[in-house]
């Protein structure tokens, strides 16, 4: 498994630390992700109170995620506002339509894959509507959106390849724990702040890992 969400509500393993079974590898999620986001909102936003946050019921990686932004969100002074995804294209206009309705400060994507599959659709319609979002991947920031926080995937691919080696090897995948990620990227598109009449603070840019141009 590489970049994986929730493996365990999934049930492809036991736990983390101890898989069981033929399946090990590691996982997109990390902890405190919703609550470091929401912060990057905020410091790069001032003012942003009202976050909507487009789930999936059906992902159960948005389940864990969605406990943890229910966590954070009153000690953050933000309002998360949940509005549930489908997953066929032609849901999307509905589903948006209800993100618009309440009026939120800005959006959280997360990397469900039904996401990543229409983010030129999305990065489209955030653009059209004034709203800025925050995604979890840096390939989505490139694809236009205006800034994201998440694992590196280039560094979960390198990381599976040593998986590989080791079963190859003779390890057994039970004896492997799912790995949870290690490095994180900040990555900021400064044509989208502009075109959003953003101005960020140069001490925030210093601290991003990428900034697009």
């Amino acid at each position: 498994m590489i970049a994986i969400g929730d493996a365990v509500r999934a049930g492809f393993v036991r736990s983390l630390a101890r898989p069981g079974g033929n399946m090990t590898g590691n996982t997109i999620l990390g902890t405190e992700m919703a609550a470091k986001r929401v912060q990057l909102l905020k410091a790069f936003i001032p003012g942003v109170s009202r976050v909507a946050f487009l789930w999936n019921p059906n992902n159960g990686s948005h389940l864990a995620y969605l406990e943890e932004w229910r966590a954070v969100a009153p000690k953050l002074g933000v309002e998360p506002l949940l509005v549930e995804q489908l997953s066929r294209s032609d849901q999307l206009e509905t589903a948006f339509a209800a993100v618009m309705r309440e009026r939120p400060d800005a959006l959280s994507v997360t990397a469900d894959p039904f996401d990543l599959s229409q983010i030129g659709w999305i990065v489209d319609f955030v653009a059209k509507n004034r709203l800025p979002a925050i995604y979890v991947v840096k390939e989505n920031v490139v694809a236009g959106g205006l800034m994201s926080y998440g694992p590196s995937l280039p560094d979960l691919y390198r990381r599976a390849a040593v998986y590989v080696h080791k079963i190859r090897q003779g390890t057994k995948p039970a004896d492997l724990p799912v790995e949870q990620p290690v490095i994180f990227e900040l990555a900021v598109n400064l044509k989208t702040a502009k075109a959003l009449r953003l101005q960020i603070p140069d001490k925030l840019l210093a601290l991003a890992d990428e900034v697009i141009e």
